[in-house]
């Protein structure tokens, strides 16, 4: 199954490296405030190598590939260790590819037809994208009710922030929220882990209430 769950924590980081040699202590500092995982984004050429630096010595974070746009890009995400993939569209060659491997991904819905695509296709975790222009929390609840009884979870990503996690959460069928402002692509480039940290613990706090 191209969707095989994986253990999520209820928000998920989405950071853009420019320098690989960087990612395992962004990945170090979003675990020691509680979320060991992070999408690296596909939109630098330091990705696959940030995903590879990540594995090999921060072994325990999950590390999945983001804003995978192209097959080409799937392979490459595979081949450098990503456990996992996320997409902000549903492209259907990009999903093949994954399914192939076996590798979860998350393909981007925005509409109740891209719901029902992806459903075809086998995948029962949807990334909801861009979330908060789309009518954020309300939105996501109406979208999605008509498919509740198929047991299909969401990950709303997109212009969230930290006061938002709470409503997100409420929603059923959400398992975690995805966000750039827990490590900022400023706050990865000059080395703030220390900040990181505490954004990441207090986001935990936020979508958990603990």
């Amino acid at each position: 199954m191209s969707d095989s769950p994986l253990n999520l924590p209820p928000v998920i980081p989405v950071a853009v490296i420019d320098d690989a040699a960087r990612a395992p202590a962004l990945a170090k500092a979003l675990a020691a405030g509680g979320l060991p995982v992070v999408e690296v984004t596909f939109r630098t050429a330091a990705a696959a190598d940030a995903i590879r630096a990540i594995r090999r010595e921060a072994p325990d974070v999950l590390v999945l590939a983001g804003t995978v746009l192209t097959p080409d890009q799937a392979v490459e995400a595979i081949e450098a260790g990503a456990q996992g993939a996320v997409a902000p569209g549903g492209n259907e060659e990009v999903f093949k590819v994954f399914q192939e491997r076996s590798v979860p991904f998350m393909p981007g819905v925005a509409t109740p037809t891209d719901i029902e695509r992806a459903i075809g296709w086998g995948c029962r975790r949807l990334k909801f994208f861009p979330a908060a222009v789309l009518g954020g929390p309300p939105a996501l609840k109406a979208m999605t009710a008509p498919y509740a009884h198929l047991g299909i979870e969401y990950c709303p990503t997109g212009g969230v922030a930290e006061a938002d996690l709470a409503a997100y959460h409420a929603v059923p069928g959400v398992v975690a929220v995805g966000g750039s402002w827990i490590a900022t692509r400023e706050d990865v480039a000059e080395g703030r882990w220390d900040d990181i940290t505490r954004k990441a613990a207090s986001a935990v706090t936020a979508a958990t209430g603990r």
